[in-house]
């Protein structure tokens, strides 16, 4: 599979008063188009912080972050927002929906940012929505859908944009045992046949397996073991 993302040697500090703290510590991760990786770690691990960097929405100390032939590590706030709108789809562990709108609202959310008509983002939207299993739930409020529901149209927005790195915080967090499964699930198949690249922060053993590689960091220091096929690289 082709590169599609290389973190290289990236450290991130930050400084309380007097005292520095070293979050990540000359951290590199190769990432291939396609691939599936699993990020775990104790609490204050680094894990949040390395996933934002490599999402474009905190910046490294020092080291270089590149996706395909950008260095987003050197950018600025205004270019690296609009790589991120066109490159990242975001799931956290909170679905952050907004209430008063309905699901194919929500997940028409990001394409308000491209130069696109109404009826094209509709379209998109209701794709996306189908793609997660939700057409038929379309017009409902988040109030009105369960957990799971309310996740998969999260998962829904992040896609609209047909983004090449699919981002993931701690996407089960909030589920019960078959929420959490079915979106598991989604995330595999969005992987395994839509060929999407995905990244995933989560503290479930059972969950990172789902992935095809599982990278462990403890104290900003990275190792990483096989999960599904024994791949390393």
């Amino acid at each position: 599979m082709d590169s599609l993302l290389s973190v290289r040697q990236v450290t991130k500090t930050y400084k309380r008063a007097d005292l520095e703290v070293h979050v990540l510590r000359d951290i590199s991760l190769e990432v291939a188009a396609g691939d599936y990786v699993s990020l775990m770690g104790p609490s204050g691990s680094g894990k949040t912080t390395l996933l934002n960097i490599i999402g474009g929405i905190d910046s490294p100390t020092s080291g270089r972050v590149l996706m395909e032939a950008t260095d987003i590590a050197g950018l600025d706030d205004a270019d690296l927002a609009a790589w991120r709108t066109a490159n990242v789809g975001f799931v956290f562990q909170q679905y952050n929906l907004l209430p008063v709108l309905t699901a194919v609202e929500n997940v028409e959310l990001p394409l308000l940012l491209f130069d696109m008509a109404k009826d094209e983002r509709r379209r998109r939207a209701l794709d996306a929505l189908a793609i997660v299993g939700l057409g038929d739930r379309a017009d409902h409020y988040p109030r009105q859908m369960s957990g799971g529901e309310e996740q998969r149209t999260a998962v829904a927005r992040a896609l609209v944009t047909d983004p090449k790195l699919l981002i993931a915080d701690e996407p089960t967090g909030n589920l019960d045992a078959v929420a959490a499964v079915n979106v598991l699930d989604l995330l595999q198949t969005l992987n395994e046949e839509f060929r999407k690249t995905i990244v995933m922060v989560t503290h479930d053993p059972g969950a990172a397996k789902r992935a095809k590689r599982i990278v462990h960091l403890n104290k900003g220091v990275l190792v990483e073991t096989p999960a599904r096929d024994g791949r390393l690289q």
